[in-house]
């Protein structure tokens, strides 16, 4: 029998057994014909692989992202991948929707069409966040209806606001939701539920929301594994008792692992996927059980039903491991075809359409920008404060007594820093400002569009003119993150796709953010990540105290709370 490929004598991960055994493996028009003992004596291959002392594995899938945190393209995006072994994904570009809309989609699902990574798209579905901040665009349930047509899409994206989907009365979420459930019964939903327990949780899932990548505790995990959710692990939730209650529970077809947010650092220096599966096993999972979590869930929860298994008629991807246990990579194939690993990702090249190198509509700020006027002209008053805390994105909430004079805050005169975000699609040019503090930096300014999910221009620092320099060279970027102190830049990354994306290359990328994140922690920021600390200051979906243009978010609350907080 003629065929294209014939690996000989690999160790082939069985997915339905969850075990490795000892086969030959037959490809043809770029999908698995067979595997089992019959050898060249059967087959007439094109190619020969000697699969001797490899173990083949389904390749990596991970159906929960977002591409912009890696602030590269997807053809970047995709290079990367395929040299980590991650070959199909599910990214859901709500970075991209919230700066351009419907349009932000379809541009990023365009942008993929020509990479070697199979790219399936989430429809965000909370852009904006809320309603309590100002994006550059909007995804309605017409847009949904729009998107829905596209080859694509497979699924709905988390549903970030979960205070609207619990609390009562009618708003956009629980008409979306009921939306989808009426016209799109069939479609995935996916969730973003932290801390969530007893009813409130029930409510989110008989809303249709039926999975969660958010922080685990075993508590909630197991919560929500016995209501029927689906958990999607990604790394921060990858504490040694949340692993050992995966390893000792019979929950291996309730979850899976997922990346949500990588670095570009991180990216180029740990790997993706992989790097979790590696964790993984270093904290004691078996292997056998770590790559069920990493190909076969995945595809089964995005009915992805060609792919993460190793069996006659999928397609054939895989990778060969030349050591299991430290999952060492020696060769990734897609389509039955040995991956393009050639790093080709258009550098130089334009890969959007105008407009998205010109989001930034601000001009240059002033000093002024950053007086923080108050409804009192001298004397004391109570200012509600957020607390940045190291090991979490989670904000607090905290009080203190502050100066004014001349109806201004004294903030500069306290330990506390400034914090303030501006409007910048060029709707009106609303603006707020707020008091920081915790492990935050300690001194000059740091300034981005990159803060999540509206990516309006956030600025936070302990001095007026270090946060004034810093803003304008964002804006004179068109976009980008920027660290000053003592009037030097000290640091800057330029993402002018949107003001969130660069198309550089990963390596060059990766050093400009190393050095960000050093001079941010010379700066005194005391964080594991220090960036998507800062960028979800502005998240009003992330408890507890955020910012937005509107103003200070009460996240729990679900509402805007002024800066100064009256007396009882």
């Amino acid at each position: 029998m003629q065929i294209d490929t014939l690996i000989e004598h690999v160790k082939v991960f069985n997915s339905y057994e969850k075990s490795f055994k000892t086969a030959n493996v037959a490809i043809k028009d770029g999908r698995f014909m067979y595997i089992g003992e019959k050898d060249t004596s059967y087959f007439q291959a094109e190619h020969h692989v000697s699969g001797h002392g490899y173990y083949m594995v389904p390749g990596l899938i991970d159906i929960h992202l977002h591409i912009e945190s890696t602030m590269v393209t997807p053809a970047t995006f995709s290079d990367a991948l395929m040299k980590n072994g991650v070959t199909t994904i599910v990214p859901e570009p709500h970075e991209m929707a919230n700066v351009f809309g419907v349009k932000g989609v379809t541009e990023m699902i365009e942008a993929s069409k020509q990479c070697e990574v199979d790219m399936f798209y989430s429809i965000p579905s909370s852009v904006p966040a809320t309603s309590m901040e100002t994006t550059g665009g909007s995804i309605e349930i017409e847009d949904i209806d729009h998107l829905m047509t596209l080859d694509q899409i497979i699924c709905l994206g988390e549903i970030m606001n979960y205070v609207d989907v619990i609390s009562e009365g009618d708003n956009k979420t629980k008409q979306l939701l009921k939306h989808m459930r009426t016209h799109y019964p069939e479609t995935i939903i996916e969730g973003h539920v932290p801390k969530l327990l007893d009813t409130d949780l029930h409510r989110m899932i008989f809303a249709g929301v039926d999975s969660d990548h958010t922080h685990q505790t075993i508590e909630g995990m197991k919560a929500r594994i016995e209501a029927g959710m689906f958990i999607e692990i990604q790394e921060k939730s990858m504490t040694p008792e949340v692993i050992e209650y995966l390893c000792e529970h019979d929950v291996s077809e309730h979850f899976c692992f997922i990346t949500d947010d990588v670095m570009a650092d991180a990216l180029e220096e740990k790997g993706h996927l992989n790097h979790i599966v590696k964790k993984a096993m270093s904290m004691g999972m078996k292997a056998e059980d770590v790559i069920y979590a990493s190909t076969y869930t995945p595809a089964k929860r995005m009915k992805l039903q060609d792919r993460g298994v190793i069996a006659p008629g999928k397609i054939a991807d895989f990778c060969l491991l030349s050591n299991l246990e430290a999952f060492e990579l020696a060769a990734v194939y897609k389509t039955g075809v040995l991956a393009n690993q050639s790093g080709d990702n258009k550098v130089g090249e334009r890969q959007f359409p105008e407009d998205f190198y010109k989001s930034v509509q601000l001009e240059p700020l002033t000093s002024e920008d950053f007086d923080v006027h108050v409804n009192k002209e001298d004397g004391t008053c109570t200012a509600r404060i957020m607390k940045v805390q190291d090991g979490s994105t989670f904000t607090a909430e905290v009080h203190e007594s502050i100066d004014v004079q001349d109806g201004l805050l004294q903030w500069q005169d306290t330990e506390h820093l400034l914090i303030a975000t501006f409007e910048r699609y060029g709707k009106g040019g609303t603006r707020a400002h707020g008091l920081i503090t915790g492990d935050i930096i300690k001194h000059g300014a740091v300034a981005t569009t990159y803060s999540h999910d509206n990516h309006n221009l956030l600025v936070v620092g302990e001095n007026i003119e270090d946060m004034k320099q810093a803003a304008n060279e964002v804006i004179s970027m068109q976009g980008g993150i920027c660290v000053v102190w003592e009037g030097k830049v000290q640091a800057r990354v330029p993402l002018p796709v949107g003001g969130i994306l660069t198309e550089e290359p990963l390596e060059q990328l990766a050093a400009q953010v190393r050095q960000l994140c050093v001079a941010l922690r010379e700066l005194g920021y005391k964080h594991y990540n220090p960036i998507m600390s800062m960028s979800t200051l502005s998240l009003p979906v992330s408890p507890a105290l955020k910012i937005t243009d509107h103003g200070l978010i009460d996240v729990n609350a679900g509402k805007v709370v002024p800066l100064i907080v009256e007396k009882a």
